[in-house]
């Protein structure tokens, strides 16, 4: 019995499906459409036992008030600082999340920079992080800052490495072609594309990915390695001070990349 599932919705979604080693509940993560969420807890013979929001955006959220429709009063979980209106439980940093009818129990971490109330649990080494953290990527800054966006991936780089890294869009093979503009010469780059292109040509996710990997490929944890310093400073035509200063011209060089 697979702990965690994925339910495909829009386009390049993942809902997650954890059910721990319960066989009866499961809690639904960012659950942005109903339909497959609904269909999925049919197939499975499973109940949530609560919904996990990141952050407040239609594709993460659309999709609770038809759940709260067939499962009244199921508990709603998500940030403080974002406007969710179906929210029963009103998260901040340091708060744990316990569920037990799962035998499972995650942190919340704060995660400012794709919106500024963004957060993400952890707990059994697996990450839910929404869209701050993506395979060989980040998301945009809609909300946040450049500096709030790279306190908050330095905070998930910290985490021990072989935690399974579980977001919420399938962008790695996008991802991987802008990292590689980057970082011409990694090796691992290139070696993960091929994994990653096998898996999409049998149109099999590419996540759960895993924090040391991520480490290796992903140019918006690599603002510190001399050759994504170099890169950067050559596309921005100008003189980079510090770790900061080169994410926010990596992350303005991805929203305009057309590889």
């Amino acid at each position: 019995m697979q702990p965690v599932l994925h339910v495909r919705a829009f386009e390049d979604n993942y809902i997650w499906v954890i059910r721990g080693n319960s066989r009866t509940y499961a809690a639904v993560v960012d659950p942005g459409d109903a339909a497959p969420v609904l269909a999925a807890l049919t197939r499975l013979e499973i109940v949530p036992a609560a919904i996990l929001c990141t952050h407040h955006h239609a594709d993460h959220v659309g999709g609770i008030p038809e759940l709260l429709q067939h499962f009244p009063g199921l508990p709603v979980y998500g940030p403080a600082h974002d406007k969710i209106g179906t929210l029963t439980q009103h998260l901040h940093d340091g708060d744990e999340v316990r569920l037990p009818d799962l035998g499972l129990s995650f942190s919340v971490l704060e995660v400012p920079g794709h919106t500024r109330g963004h957060i993400a649990y952890f707990g059994h080494k697996w990450l839910f992080c929404g869209d701050t953290l993506f395979s060989a990527g980040c998301g945009r800054l809609f909300e946040g800052t450049a500096a709030q966006m790279h306190a908050s991936l330095s905070r998930l780089a910290a985490l021990p490495g072989d935690t399974q890294v579980f977001c919420a869009h399938e962008y790695t093979q996008a991802n991987l072609r802008f990292a590689l503009t980057v970082e011409p010469d990694n090796a691992d780059i290139t070696a993960y594309r091929r994994e990653v292109e096998a898996l999409r040509a049998r149109d099999e996710p590419t996540i759960p990915s895993t924090l040391e990997r991520e480490m290796r490929i992903n140019p918006f944890l690599r603002s510190d390695v001399p050759a994504v310093h170099a890169m950067a400073e050559k596309h921005a035509g100008m003189t980079l001070p510090d770790n900061v200063s080169v994410f926010a011209a990596v992350r303005q060089w991805k929203d305009n990349f057309r590889g």
